[in-house]
């Protein structure tokens, strides 16, 4: 092997890492079991704690 397709492969499997990564990230956030940690998550930035600046 020289280093010219060492780099074609690895360009590859970069490629489909990434796609694994990205379809494993979007699978998580919109699974239905996660929806209610993600809307409590949603509402930190209106609640209310009382702190005044």
């Amino acid at each position: 092997m020289d280093l010219d397709s060492i780099t074609v492969a690895l360009r590859s499997f970069w490629t489909v890492w990434l796609a694994l990564l990205f379809t494993g990230i979007v699978v998580y956030a919109m699974w239905p079991g996660n929806r209610g940690k993600f809307e409590d998550a949603s509402r930190i930035p209106l609640k209310d704690d009382g702190q005044e600046f």
